[in-house]
């Protein structure tokens, strides 16, 4: 059976190629981008099935007028894909504050507003799904990436609460994390003026990897969708979907390391609390 899907961010990257593949099997998609052009091909490919809208997600009152729009288009949206972000590259003391405050408007801000935007439409249609498009920097963190770390790690916070809080209404979630995968992320990567003083640390050789080449990139984009996709068909997916061999080691290693930590740290965690 044939869904409908909204997704945000669709003209580059994961985003338009789930679009692309939803349209190839016969989907309905509402895909939103800044620009009402940079879907012109699918359009013309698919016709009534993609609906184009204009969204910004950092203008909060234009992302909740576009999804009034999308589901009074659509009539209902069985899935809603938080997709729009970007990665801002750089020391976290290089960064200017108008690149911090425009990374947290754009991949946290403006996903927790394209969520809240969502749930009144799926709670009043009984039900629905939302994927989240993370990464696995929202379970790790690599030198460099300090701000892109911090949206992801919030976003996925803020839907471990919502998760909880709409599950009574037959609404779920479904958090996306893949790893270092074949896009165009690494060439819109935003970059602050490098310091010299940080050339010869992890950031600095963090920063020479991602420019030589030498940064491991294993995933593909089309099979990482695929396996998006999949997930999202099935009828109670887990919250969290790892993607590619890099985010399976990655995560698996991270997550091993904290269990160990807390585990050493029992005694200690037992002594505060009351006595008694």
């Amino acid at each position: 059976m044939s869904k409908i899907w909204l997704i945000t961010g669709a003209s580059s990257g994961l985003g338009r190629e789930m679009a692309a593949q939803l349209l190839a099997r016969g989907d309905r998609v509402v895909a939103t981008a800044r620009r009402l052009d940079a879907l012109d091909d699918l359009a013309r490919q698919h016709g009534e099935n993609l609906t184009v809208l204009t969204m910004d997600v950092t203008d909060v009152v234009g992302t909740r007028r576009a999804m009034e729009e999308a589901f009074a288009e659509a009539g209902r949206i069985d899935v809603v894909v938080s997709n729009a972000a970007y990665g801002l590259f750089g020391a976290g003391e290089e960064l200017t504050d108008e690149q911090i405050e425009h990374q947290i408007a754009t991949n946290l801000t403006g996903s927790i507003q394209v969520i809240r935007a969502a749930l009144p439409h799926l709670r009043s249609q009984g039900g629905g799904r939302i994927i989240q498009i993370s990464s696995e920097g929202g379970q790790i963190a690599y030198p460099n990436f300090s701000l892109y770390h911090a949206t992801k790690w919030g976003i996925e916070g803020f839907i471990e609460s919502v998760a909880q809080e709409v599950a009574p209404f037959g609404i779920d979630f479904i958090i996306a994390e893949p790893g270092p995968t074949g896009t165009s992320f690494a060439a819109n990567l935003v970059r602050p003026e490098p310091m010299a003083v940080y050339e010869d640390t992890p950031a600095g050789a963090v920063r020479r990897a991602v420019d030589s080449g030498d940064f491991e990139i294993k995933g593909d984009a089309v099979h990482t969708v695929a396996a998006m996709i999949s997930a999202a068909d099935d009828k109670a997916p887990a919250l969290r979907l790892t993607l590619g061999s890099i985010a399976y080691e990655s995560i698996s290693k991270a997550l091993a390391g904290r269990l160990e930590t807390v585990r050493s740290q029992r005694d200690i965690a037992l002594s505060a609390d009351r006595d008694g």
